[in-house]
């Protein structure tokens, strides 16, 4: 997995709105932690998982689907470990994406 950190100074809702908007083909991974400092998002076509935290970027892009599903299905057992759990995937009501989750077999994971 290529990882890519970066420090970006705003908060959560210039990636809600903007890179990381349903629109680009984003949703959102829900956690019990997020908050306006605090976001996790993912683009099963991209094969992509962006996580901004005060200001801290993390870009992780799969080198395969399973790959993929892998480090989502560690974030939802991160997040159930330290509380802060279950991972919701948030596909909004686009059929196409929710379709592309499911076919990650990321189907329990969807709200």
């Amino acid at each position: 997995m290529k990882i890519t950190r970066e420090f970006a100074p705003a908060d959560r809702y210039l990636y809600d709105f903007g890179l990381c908007s349903y629109e680009k083909g984003w949703a959102q991974v829900d956690t019990a932690q997020d908050a306006s400092y605090f976001g996790t998002w993912a683009n099963p076509t991209r094969l992509m998982i962006f996580s901004y935290c005060e200001g801290d970027t993390t870009l992780k892009e799969a080198a395969s689907p399973e790959e993929f599903a892998a480090e989502l299905r560690e974030i939802d057992a991160w997040n159930r470990a330290h509380g802060d759990g279950p991972v919701r995937i948030d596909p909004g009501f686009d059929p196409v994406m929710r379709a592309a989750f499911e076919g990650l077999g990321l189907a329990d994971l969807l709200h």
